[in-house]
């Protein structure tokens, strides 16, 4: 009698077989997440960038709607307003520019420049040696160069603004002011007697800045609004303040910061299209960056469901 063949076919381990299905959900499953966490990431910077876009758009807006005026003019309407109902409630966005001039000046701290406004900023460079471990317990070490600002200083004092028809009170408490960098100047080293030295300028160090830390030198930087240069100014003119700055003046209108948030107080050495053109270009591209974060956002998500 003829005995069956039996064949015998490996079946393959249950926990073995188990395990690797575990692991490859459980691999499938972080990439998913992973995927909906960038998603959501990407979502979340695109609002953000919504907001900027919003407020820079609201901001060219505002600079548009700026009325371009001269000192003359805001004097008169002034004038006729205060004779209508009465001073010290008149206000109205505008632009105007002029030379900036002052009977005492500001003389910055280290290059001693009549100025308006100034800011002086001395940054202590070094280098470090730092330690880093990858995964596999590597160790390597490099050098790199670092920075930090030991001492800043701003100063800015109100002042006349001087055009064709007239002058004008610029306070410029809270303006946006673009300055004119004097000095940008790197003395490698470290001081003798732990006192930092330039010109007039003289700062004594703390005990800070030592361990792994070495002293490259250090950087004095400084940038002026200075006088007899024409500057635009956009803000708002107002008759509140003569008493503060100076009741005894001839004139009664000062430019000072907006009541409206929207609304930018802007002092620079541009042209108003050249402000409102750099204002404009940059709500642009919050818009193109918030359309390119939210396209993406939108994208892993829907990879990570589907």
């Amino acid at each position: 009698m003829a005995r069956e063949a039996f064949k015998f076919h490996e079946v393959p381990s249950f926990p073995g077989a188990c395990l690797g299905t575990l692991r490859a959900s459980t691999g499938q499953d972080w990439q998913e997440k992973s995927m909906a966490i960038a998603g959501i990431v990407f979502i979340v910077a695109g609002a953000v960038l919504w907001w900027v876009k919003t407020r820079q758009q609201r901001r060219c807006n505002q600079l548009k709607l700026a009325r371009q005026a001269q000192a003359a003019d805001l004097e008169a309407t002034a004038a006729a307003v205060a004779g209508e109902i009465g001073g010290g409630d008149w206000r109205d966005y505008v632009w105007l520019r002029g030379t900036p001039k002052t009977p005492v000046p500001l003389t910055s701290e280290l290059k001693q420049v009549s100025c308006v406004s100034y800011t002086t900023t001395v940054v202590r460079e070094y280098e470090e040696t730092v330690h880093e471990k990858d995964s596999n317990g590597n160790v390597t070490t490099r050098t790199q160069r670092g920075s930090e600002t030991v001492s800043e200083h701003h100063q800015r004092t109100p002042f006349d603004l001087v055009d064709a028809s007239g002058q004008v009170r610029v306070d410029p408490v809270e303006a946006n002011i673009e300055q004119v960098e004097v000095l940008n100047d790197f003395r490698p080293g470290s001081p003798t007697g732990g006192m930092l030295s330039y010109g007039s300028f003289s700062l004594v160090l703390g005990e800070g800045g030592g361990g792994q830390r070495r002293t490259l030198g250090y950087r004095y930087q400084e940038s002026v609004l200075p006088l007899d240069r024409p500057v635009l100014v956009v803000g708002t003119a107002s008759d509140s303040q003569r008493a503060a700055l100076g009741g005894d003046r001839a004139g009664t209108v000062t430019i000072e910061k907006p009541t409206q948030p929207d609304q930018p107080y802007i002092i620079t050495l541009k042209t108003h299209e050249a402000v409102t053109k750099s204002v404009d270009q940059s709500a642009q591209m919050a818009f193109w960056s918030m359309v390119g974060c939210f396209g993406l956002g939108v994208l892993l998500l829907l990879l990570a469901i589907l």
